[in-house]
C-alpha cells in the first residue's frame, strides 16, 4: 500500500475503556478472608450479618435486606408495600424496563407519565392526573447522574395516598437534601450487578425504615432458607467498596461535572436539568440527548443518526451506548398511559450514556475523553 492509500485509524484511546470492576487489593483480601474462614460456603456468616449494619448505617434506614439483584428487589420492595393484583403503579415512561415488569410480576399495572423536559427521572406534575382509585405507589428512579426532587416527590405522592419506592441503583453514594438517596422513599432499592458503582456481579438491597415493609418482604423471601440470597462472598467483596463509595463518588462527581462543562458549548449535545448546588449526584451514567440535524422523533424510538455516532465513539474505545429504549410502544392491555409521553418518547430516541470507570482517571484523560466526543460530534 503506497503512502497516499487510507491509514488505519488511531483510536484515542487505544487500550479501550478503562475495565471494571477495578483491581483492588482490600476486594482480594476480603475474598481470601472469606475463603479462609470458610464463610464462602455457608449459608449465613459474618460477613452479610456486617454487610447488612453496614449499609443501615451508610444509608440511614432501619432495615437493609440483601436480595439476589436490583431487579427482584423491585418486586420485593413492591410486595412489602401491600401492592399487588388488581392495583396500579405509576412509573415515567422512560425508565429500566425490570421496573415495568416487576410491577407486572406482583399482578399490578404500570401507569406511565412523562418524564421532566430534557431529563430522564420522573415529572411531578403529572402524579395527580395519573391518580386513580387502585393506584397504590410510584416508582422514582435517580438515572444517569440526574435526581428526583424526593422531598417535593413524598409530599405531593403521600398527599394522594401513594406509597413511594425509590429507586437508586444507578447512584449509591448521592446526597439529596443531605440523606443518602435511597432512604427518602417508603422503600428504597439498591443494585450490585456487574456494571454498578457497587459491584458483586450480581445482587441487590432493600432499605426501609418502616418495619412492616421489612416484615412482609422477609415473609414472602423465607422459605425454610432465603430464596433470593446474596451470598457471604458476595457481601465480602461489597464491604470494602461500600468503605470507598464517598470519595468515589466525590471523584466521579468532579469529573462528570467537568464533562459536562466543557461539552456544554456542542450544540448538538444537551446535558440534563442540573440538579440541586446543594445535592451530590452519583454518576453511574452521564447522559446527554443527542439532537440531530433531522429533529423529531422517530415512531420506533429509533435514531440511525445516534446510532452512528455511538459507532464512531466506540471506535475511539470510549464506553458510550444509548440510553433505555422506553415504553411508548407498550400495548395498552398492559399499561395506562396519561398524557403523550413526550419527552420520555424523546429521551428514548436520543440519549446517550457514558459508563463511569473513565470518571476515575485523571483529569487529562478525563480532557482527552471531551476533546474526542467533540471532534467526534462536531464532524457526525
Amino acid at each position: 500500500m503506497n503512502d497516499g492509500a487510507h491509514r488505519a485509524h488511531k483510536p484515542a484511546f487505544p487500550a479501550g475503556p478503562p475495565t471494571w470492576p477495578l483491581l483492588d487489593d482490600d476486594v482480594r483480601a476480603a475474598m481470601l478472608a472469606c475463603y479462609a474462614s470458610g464463610d464462602w460456603g455457608r449459608y449465613e456468616g459474618a460477613h452479610s450479618a456486617a454487610f447488612v449494619q453496614a449499609l443501615a448505617e451508610k444509608f440511614q434506614t432501619e432495615q437493609a435486606i440483601l436480595c439476589a439483584s436490583g431487579t427482584i428487589a423491585v418486586e420485593l420492595a413492591l410486595r412489602g408495600l401491600k401492592v399487588g393484583a388488581g392495583d396500579e403503579v405509576i412509573l415515567a415512561g422512560y425508565d429500566f424496563p425490570g421496573n415495568f415488569r416487576a410491577i407486572e410480576a406482583v399482578g399490578a399495572r404500570p401507569v406511565l407519565i412523562d418524564v421532566v423536559k430534557n431529563g430522564w427521572t420522573i415529572d411531578l406534575q403529572q402524579l395527580a392526573a395519573a391518580k386513580a382509585a387502585t393506584t397504590k405507589a410510584v416508582i422514582a428512579s435517580h438515572l444517569h447522574g440526574h435526581l428526583a426532587p424526593m422531598r417535593a416527590l413524598l409530599e405531593q405522592a403521600h398527599s394522594l395516598g401513594l406509597k413511594v419506592l425509590e429507586d437508586a441503583c444507578q447512584v449509591p453514594g448521592a446526597l439529596i437534601g443531605g440523606r443518602p438517596a435511597g432512604s427518602w422513599g417508603d422503600v428504597g432499592v439498591l443494585s450490585f450487578g456487574g456494571s454498578k458503582l457497587l459491584t458483586a456481579g450480581r445482587g441487590g438491597a432493600i432499605l426501609t425504615s418502616q418495619a412492616d415493609v421489612a416484615q412482609r418482604i422477609r415473609s414472602f423471601t423465607f422459605r425454610g432458607n432465603e430464596a433470593y440470597p446474596l451470598s457471604e462472598l458476595q457481601a465480602a467483596v461489597l464491604l470494602p467498596q461500600l468503605d470507598k463509595l464517598a470519595a468515589r463518588t466525590h471523584t466521579r462527581a468532579v469529573a462528570a461535572a467537568r464533562l459536562i462543562e466543557e461539552l456544554r458549548d456542542v450544540s448538538k449535545l444537551q446535558a440534563g436539568p442540573a440538579n440541586d448546588p446543594a445535592d451530590l449526584s452519583a454518576f453511574y451514567k452521564v447522559a446527554w440527548r443527542y439532537q440531530t440535524a433531522e429533529g423529531g422523533v422517530q415512531p420506533d424510538c429509533s435514531n440511525p443518526s445516534r446510532d452512528r455516532l455511538i459507532c464512531a465513539l466506540q471506535a475511539e474505545g470510549i464506553a458510550i451506548d444509548a440510553g433505555f429504549r422506553g415504553f411508548n410502544k407498550r400495548s395498552a392491555n398492559r399499561c395506562r398511559v396519561v398524557g403523550e409521553l413526550s419527552q420520555a418518547q424523546a429521551a428514548a430516541e436520543a440519549t446517550l450514556v457514558l459508563h463511569h470507570p473513565i470518571l476515575l482517571q485523571n483529569q487529562e484523560q478525563t480532557a482527552l475523553l471531551a476533546a474526542t466526543i467533540r471532534k467526534v460530534v462536531t464532524q457526525a
